[in-house]
């Protein structure tokens, strides 16, 4: 049975074409792996799917009365209250129940016998609704899903004012699945969680009854919970059954196929002109070269298969520093209060470092106390001379009104716009990219802006917090080389380990630091 319908959509920005002609169905049951590279459309497909867009042409039909939730990249949420009001808000239409049952109950001192007998009815409908929906257990299932995510070590109590973007991502994600509806359209679910509560998340997809859409970078986990996928590439999209794997291998056949059926036209093309050039003058021949010349005319030239833009990644090394880059004493992590025990590190000159442990322990908290971004709560941090810092943070600002062009020229004002131009275009981003504004960009697009600033930079010291996050396939495996190529020390956070494990000379988790219950 068909859930939703997508016929004939095309959608276009700034004269350039995004979607073609595409179509898209989604079954009852299918778990729907959604993937292409930045910028090619996946965002946009998501946003007319979802009504927040209107498609230049074609149509978009849902079955009657389907629900679904959508966490996309830019989700907010209201400040001003904790955690756990929000997570309620998962169930508000069981809640206005309640407070419909709580008004009958003060109605009845003041109606005759009937009229009671007609409320009492009404009361007792409301109550079997709340019973079968389980409503006088929905704190237990707040809990369950918030510590699923990793939301209890937070505090349920806690504002969401108080909370990172990961934290306030976390949240939304977490209400979204206690609402449950017919279908999720989940975009980057996996930013922001650590190992272990993508790993609960793997296991509740797997064994989500519903259909649900799913836009991922993360090839594993992708891998372990879809069954179709879609792959949207040059403004198409093609439909694959089966594992991620599955539709890694089929789509090289399917690339191998198309570049044989074009070269193999092509052949049969200049064949074809060529005789057409040496018998169209001569006389006895002529009849024959109209003949190819009509067989020309009829044949369907084929499109040469495109080849994308892939990213460029390297960084430029800076003079040597001293031996230790960091060293510190008695360093404890934290703003009003202490997050860490006090610990002794230090990083040599040299070393590749990653951090791991759940959120919520401090790992951008450490990141920034070593570079002098914040201060520690107690303790010293003692840095190496001859130091130069690459830092690429995990957030970015959401209201940047500069362009692409503008934000990189800000910071390297002696360049020349060409040169300018030539970085971004390096780290895969077309004209069009480079002349929008950061803040419509997509968060893969946002990342290769950030790291085109840092390749501009003579560089010994790399620390990057989340780096992979929103960044596709291709980029991922571009920047894991220009880690593993870069001669100088770095210091990496990251929730993918099958990204640094062989990439890193150590690594530092976290938790055994923390001060909290893990």
């Amino acid at each position: 049975m068909s859930i939703l319908s997508v016929e004939n959509v095309s959608h276009g920005f700034g004269g350039r074409s995004i979607l073609e002609d595409v179509s898209f169905t989604l079954l009852k049951g299918e778990h729907v792996g959604f993937v292409g590279a930045n910028g090619e459309g996946k965002s946009t497909f998501i946003n007319i799917i979802t009504g927040k867009l209107m498609p230049d042409e074609g149509k978009v039909q849902w079955c009657n009365r389907i629900t679904y939730g959508y966490l996309d990249q830019h989700s907010e949420l209201e400040n001003g209250k904790t955690i756990m009001e929000v997570l309620r808000g998962a169930f508000k239409g069981m809640f206005d129940l309640e407070a419909e049952m709580i008004g009958i109950y003060e109605k009845m001192g003041d109606v005759n016998e009937e009229e009671l007998a007609k409320l009492m009815e009404d009361v007792g409908d409301i109550q079997s609704i709340l019973e079968t929906s389980g409503f006088y257990t929905i704190d237990a299932k707040i809990n369950e899903v918030a510590n699923g995510l990793g939301l209890g070590e937070i505090g349920l109590d806690k504002k969401v004012d108080e909370l990172s973007g990961g934290q306030r991502t976390k949240v939304l994600l977490t209400k979204l699945l206690l609402e449950n509806p017919m279908i999720l359209i989940l975009d980057e679910p996996t930013n922001y969680l650590d190992v272990e509560h993508i790993e609960w998340l793997k296991r509740y997809l797997q064994e989500y009854e519903n259909a649900f859409i799913l836009v991922s970078h993360d090839e594993s986990f992708m891998n372990s919970v879809v069954n179709v996928i879609y792959h949207v590439e040059n403004g198409e999209i093609t439909r694959y059954k089966g594992t991620y794997e599955h539709f890694l291998d089929m789509k090289e056949v399917k690339r191998k196929q198309e570049l044989q059926a074009y070269e193999k036209q092509q052949k049969e093309v200049e064949k074809l002109e060529d005789f057409i050039a040496r018998n169209k003058a001569r006389f006895s021949t002529k009849g024959r070269a109209k003949s190819r010349e009509k067989q020309l005319e009829k044949m369907e030239i084929l499109e040469k298969p495109k080849e994308r833009i892939k990213p460029t990644f390297k960084f430029k090394e800076a003079r040597v520093p001293t031996r230790y880059v960091f060293e510190t004493r008695d360093l404890v992590l934290g703003y009003e209060n202490a997050l860490t025990k006090p610990v002794n590190i230090s990083l040599e000159r040299g070393q590749k470092v990653a951090i791991r442990g759940v959120n919520g322990l401090g790992k951008t908290t450490l990141l920034k106390t070593l570079i002098g971004q914040i201060r520690p709560f107690s303790g010293e941090v003692k840095l190496g001379d001859y130091l130069e810092l690459g830092y690429f943070e995990q957030e970015s600002s959401k209201e940047n009104r500069n362009t692409a062009l503008d934000e990189v020229w800000n910071e390297y004002q002696s360049l020349g716009n060409g040169e300018v131009r030539a970085a971004l275009a390096k780290c895969g981003l077309t004209t069009e990219h480079i002349e929008s504004k950061m803040m419509v960009l997509s968060g893969g697009e946002n990342a290769k802006v950030r790291l085109c600033k840092l390749m501009l930079k003579d560089i010994n010291w790399l620390v990057l917090d989340e780096p992979t996050n929103h960044l596709d396939v291709e980029a991922k495996e571009e920047l894991k080389k220009a880690i593993k190529e870069f001669k100088g020390t770095v210091l990496l956070v990251c929730h993918e380990p099958e990204f640094y494990a062989d990439v890193v000379t150590d690594v530092w988790n976290i938790e055994g630091w923390t001060t909290k219950l893990v």
